[in-house]
């Protein structure tokens, strides 16, 4: 017993790389939600009178009244795409795959308004419904096993059902048992 009380006083006293990283990682992800408001206000930069917008680099001309306008639009489906796909990828969750459903609904909005579709916010419920008909049905699935088997059985008899090959309608007749 005291070996495993001094094993747990030495490691939590010694700084570990994987600590430091993910501390680092954390951080990092910290600055990224940090930064969001000035991503979503920098709309305002841009030129308010004109439709035609010249740098040094390249240059933009778009349909909207003006750069201000087309850009407000921009970064109003950039930055929730943006917090969305930061948190997919750094959610640990079960459900986490439900996030690509908003994910899709605002990447089509994106692909939208760079093509500057007249029918802004108005036909992507067709192109997320297929997506839509496949994710919602398997996170239900997944959760309705998931806690079926938490209430009912033990680990081992879980990872024992698991590898058992069954139809899918034998799956389903079981979740609802």
């Amino acid at each position: 017993m005291n070996k495993q009380n001094s094993k747990s006083k030495e490691t939590k006293s010694l700084p570990h790389k994987t600590g430091r990283k993910n501390l680092f990682i954390g951080g990092v992800i910290v600055l990224l939600i940090a930064i969001t408001p000035f991503l979503f206000y920098s709309y305002k930069n841009f030129p308010n009178d004109s439709q035609v917008w010249e740098n040094s680099l390249f240059t933009v001309n778009t349909a909207f009244g003006s750069i201000n306008t087309y850009m407000w639009f921009l970064v109003g489906k950039v930055v929730p795409l943006y917090l969305l796909l930061l948190w997919f990828f750094t959610c640990k969750h079960w459900w986490h795959w439900i996030i690509l459903v908003p994910i899709a609904m605002y990447a089509f909005q994106l692909w939208g308004i760079l093509n500057e579709s007249q029918g802004l916010d108005e036909l992507e419920i067709y192109y997320i419904l297929p997506l839509m008909l496949v994710i919602i049905p398997a996170v239900y699935l997944i959760r309705a096993k998931l806690f079926n088997k938490m209430r009912l059985d033990d680990l081992d008899s879980f990872e024992r059902d698991l590898m058992e090959k069954k139809t899918i309608w034998q799956q389903v007749k079981e979740l609802f048992r």
